[in-house]
């Protein structure tokens, strides 16, 4: 893996672990999983903990890198995410 394609990577299980633990669009799915599992549940804890959710994802990013080797179908998802992932940091800066 080049440092370019890590870079990706990294930005790309970033932004989509914010998405899953603390975005208001995914507030459903956490809701969901919570009424479903109980709001106790080990599932629960996870689509709630940044540090829990993104060890997880980050293995299916790395897997789909592995796999990908490169390929333009991963980079363009990854650039995509790690380019608003930086948005949104920039923007707690700039407002």
């Amino acid at each position: 893996m080049s440092l370019a394609e890590f870079v990706l990577a990294l930005g790309a299980t970033c932004r989509l672990t914010r998405f899953i633990t603390k975005d208001t669009l995914a507030a459903g799915f956490r809701i969901w999983i919570a009424a479903h599992f109980g709001d106790d549940s080990k599932l629960s804890y996870l689509v709630n903990c940044t540090w829990c959710s993104s060890i997880w994802i980050a293995f299916a990013v790395a897997s789909l890198g592995y796999c990908l080797d490169g390929s333009l179908w991963l980079q363009l998802p990854e650039t995509a995410l790690s380019l608003s992932y930086l948005a949104g940091i920039s923007s707690r800066w700039l407002d």
